[in-house]
């Protein structure tokens, strides 16, 4: 058991330092010692190694539960709204506004990461259908 600990913290630490170790990963890793701990057995608690069980199937399903669903994208006409851009914009007056806003809606500027997401989402909604947009013809 000692050098799974061991090997494990090894492998959260290269984690940490490369910057990879996001809260996806930190609920794996919960849930793969959860999943150690289930299969080793309880020899006088088979409750004990149940409960273990259960906490890793609902670590790693975690996206899944109802509620935790990803917000929608804005509609068409909504992104046009939180970006400020009118009907006929192009590709980098959309990327100008979207520039704009996340300076001042970043959580590092004092803005939230919602309101930052939704600035993106906005974006991403706009470049998309200027993407699928047949080109004029002449």
């Amino acid at each position: 058991m000692g050098l799974v600990l061991v090997l494990a913290a090894a492998l959260l630490g290269y984690l940490y330092f490369t910057r990879q170790l996001t809260p996806r990963v930190w609920r794996w890793a919960a849930a793969g010692v959860l999943a150690y701990l289930a299969a080793r057995g309880f020899k006088g608690a088979p409750l004990l190694g149940l409960l273990f069980s259960a906490g890793a199937a609902a670590l790693v399903f975690w996206e899944r539960i109802p509620g935790r669903a990803k917000p929608a994208k804005p509609g068409f006409d909504e992104a046009r709204a939180i970006l400020g851009v009118g009907p006929g914009a192009g590709a980098e007056e959309i990327r100008a506004a979207h520039r704009r806003l996340v300076a001042q809606v970043h959580p590092d500027k004092g803005g939230t990461a919602e309101l930052t997401r939704r600035v993106n989402a906005a974006r991403d909604v706009l470049l998309d259908a200027l993407n699928r947009e047949p080109p004029n013809a002449s």
